[in-house]
C-alpha cells in the first residue's frame, strides 16, 4: 500500500510541475543575447568628372581606418582603364584621390577595405 500511495504523491508532483508555466519554473535564467549591431563603417566619398580629369573626396567620420581606391572606366576601348593606389583614410580624416583617361570617362566608383 504504501508504493501506491508514494506513487501517488509522485504522480500528484510530477503533473503540478507540469502544470505550471515555463517562467514559474526554478531554472537559471539565460537571457538571449541580441546580435550586436555592425559597427558603423565606409568614408563617404562624393566624385566629379571635368572632361577626362576625375577627382574624388573621401571623409571617414567613423573611428576603424578605411582603406578606398579609385577606380576609372574610360568610354574608348583603346583607352586604358586604371584601378587607383589603394589610400588611407583614417578617423575624420579627408582624402583625395584623382585619376584620368586620355578621353571621355565612362563610370568612376570607388571601393572600400577595413583597415586593421
Amino acid at each position: 500500500m504504501r508504493l501506491s500511495r508514494s506513487l501517488a504523491s509522485a504522480t500528484a508532483a510530477v503533473c503540478l510541475v507540469l502544470s505550471l508555466s515555463y517562467e514559474a519554473l526554478p531554472h537559471a535564467r539565460v537571457e538571449a543575447r541580441q546580435a550586436a549591431e555592425p559597427e558603423p563603417f565606409g568614408a563617404e566619398c562624393r566624385s566629379s568628372v571635368v572632361g577626362s580629369q576625375v577627382i574624388a573626396y573621401c571623409h571617414n567620420p567613423y573611428p576603424r581606418t578605411d582603406h578606398v581606391s579609385l577606380h576609372i572606366e574610360c568610354d574608348r576601348w583603346w583607352d586604358v582603364d586604371s584601378d587607383g593606389a589603394t589610400v588611407e583614410a583614417g578617423p575624420a580624416q579627408t582624402v583625395r584621390l584623382t585619376g584620368r583617361c586620355w578621353k571621355e570617362v565612362r563610370s568612376v566608383w570607388v571601393s572600400h577595405r577595413k583597415g586593421r
